[in-house]
């Protein structure tokens, strides 16, 4: 019988029979010598595995199984505590937890009654040999319980460690290595003073490398025969930073759903039209439950406040605002020298879904985008465009009509100011509507990762690029124009526009920051415009 070809798949686990994956054979041996222990006669490890959602911990975590499984020398559980959420009491708990033992070993698993009862349960009592405990969705549990099993977990191996005379089969328990799955490091427990749970033992599961995605694609083109183009690849990687899920996911549209020419290779303009899908139509639950947690009243203040083009948030595990939205994969850390780390989006495609997101919710319609009697000829047709004329009517636009456009919009609790945000999630929509009368497109880009936004305009056969910053200081105005610069020649353009987000400026401030700018080192020209968005 002939195997199927594999696929890609963003749905679950992943079967390594059917479906395209990376070895990551480094990882799977790291945590395999952490489960069994430098010494196997003496003791494993109490580990935490711990990443984002659909980055890949399960399927790690049954991998590694089946290489315990072959050492012959343990018995190895894997349990999942996902039916344990929202459960308070621990009686509750225990059941589940039994439950699956008996489902596993398919024997039966005395109901626990007391933590003394739990202890025995890794006794000679249910094994014959040393026990491997895998249990997933730990951090299912009520945080109170949590600790509470840390404190028990944390005793028996205090306790087997203290045996160390005495081999692995030979001590009180026979708990000899356990992995706790989570989507963090488990609530913190690893940080616990003379906790076995500590940052050496702690296991984070990274996204794929450049050269892993390559791998996937590779082995698709071996399989099916189609090229795929390397730049595909790399803007597959580039766009997703190697989050498994949405690699994958991408990898399936590219290769089944918009694969209409089988026989011609993969390109660019493939690439093209399935990106632009993903961001604007189609719907994928990874993303969408990242959108979800995003919104949620408790969060979307935070997440606003990263798309700000002048200032960065310090990244923190011990905020747990932060805490939460790099668990459910909205953000994730940038490193700037040796000590300090900052909040970014998780990958520019997260950013790109999350603006596009916040945008439209926000600003669905926009009327009366400019006078109907106006002139536009020297400022848009559809043959020629003058964004900084443009933006001269956004600003109008924007005085007229910013106590209605913003009555609703999300403001700081700190001195109940419309979020600068908001602006540039307005300014795209209303460029968006105005482009479309006349034939054209923009398209938000995120070079960055974090607040920086450029705006590339499709018009007329040209691509012109606008570039979106909040004035902070002459400092970072002066900076602010040479990255405009050096983007512009990134875009092989040779002028661009850079828009100023100020509250109030007077004339004579105005004329002195929208002074043309011809970079030395570049020579592009770089035109700033002021946008006022105070009354």
């Amino acid at each position: 019988m002939i195997n199927p070809m594999r696929k890609f798949t963003s749905y679950g686990p992943l079967n390594t029979q059917l479906h395209y994956y990376a070895p990551r054979e480094h990882l799977l041996e790291q945590v395999y010598q952490q489960l069994i222990g430098e010494d196997p006669l003496q003791g494993g490890h109490y580990i935490t595995v711990w990443a984002p959602r659909q980055t890949g911990k399960t399927w790690v975590m049954q991998e590694v199984l089946k290489r315990v499984q072959a050492h012959g020398g343990f018995e190895v559980a894997y349990v999942t505590l996902q039916p344990a959420k929202n459960r308070e009491t621990l009686t509750e708990v225990f059941a589940i937890l039994t439950a699956g033992l008996s489902e596993w070993f398919h024997r039966p698993f005395s109901q626990l009654q007391s933590w003394d009862d739990f202890a025995k349960l890794f006794t000679s009592a249910y094994f014959d040999k040393p026990l491997i405990l895998v249990l997933d969705e730990f951090d299912a549990l009520d945080e109170l319980l949590i600790n509470q099993f840390a404190n028990e977990f944390r005793s028996i191996y205090s306790q087997r460690s203290s045996q160390n005379y005495l081999k692995s089969w030979e001590k009180s328990s026979f708990l000899h290595g356990l992995a706790l799955i989570g989507v963090r490091g488990v609530l913190g427990i690893e940080n616990t003073s003379g906790s076995p749970f500590n940052v050496q033992r702690s296991l984070h599961i990274p996204n794929l490398t450049l050269d892993e995605t390559a791998g996937l694609f590779r082995w698709y083109s071996e399989e099916s025969g189609q090229a795929v183009e390397p730049a595909v690849v790399e803007q597959t990687f580039a766009e997703t930073q190697g989050q498994p899920g949405l690699t994958c996911w991408l990898g399936e549209l590219l290769t089944e759903t918009y694969n209409q020419r089988p026989d011609e290779p993969i390109s660019n303009e493939n690439f093209a039209e399935v990106y632009a899908a993903a961001v604007k139509v189609l719907p994928n639950n990874n993303i969408l439950n990242i959108i979800s947690k995003a919104n949620q009243p408790a969060y979307k203040p935070i997440v606003l406040e990263l798309f700000r083009t002048n200032s960065k948030i310090p990244f923190s595990y011990d905020n747990p605002i932060i805490n939460f939205l790099y668990t459910n994969g909205v953000i994730t850390w940038e490193q700037e020298g040796l000590t300090e780390y900052y909040v970014k989006f998780a990958s520019p495609f997260v950013q790109k879904r999350l603006f596009n997101a916040f945008a439209t919710t926000l600003f669905p319609i926009l009327d009366r985008l400019y006078d109907p009697l106006a002139d536009l000829s020297d400022t848009i047709t559809e043959r020629m465009l003058s964004l900084p004329k443009l933006l001269r009517y956004y600003e109008a636009y924007l005085q007229q009509n910013r106590a209605t456009l913003f009555a609703e919009a999300p403001r700081r609790a700190t001195d109940f100011r419309v979020y600068e945000a908001v602006y540039h999630f307005n300014l795209y929509m209303y460029l968006a509507r105005v482009l479309a009368d006349f034939g054209g497109r923009v398209t938000p880009e995120f070079p960055t990762g974090n607040g920086k936004v450029d705006l590339l305009v499709h018009h007329a056969g040209q691509l012109y690029g606008l570039e979106v910053k909040s004035f902070a200081n002459l400092r970072e105005y002066e900076l602010a124009r040479r990255q405009a610069a050096n983007y512009a020649q990134q875009l092989g353009l040779a002028h661009i526009t850079l828009a100023l987000f100020l509250e109030s400026v007077d004339d004579h401030n105005r004329r002195r920051l929208e002074q043309p700018y011809q970079d030395a080192t570049t020579g592009i020209m770089v035109e700033p415009v002021v946008v006022c968005t105070g009354v």
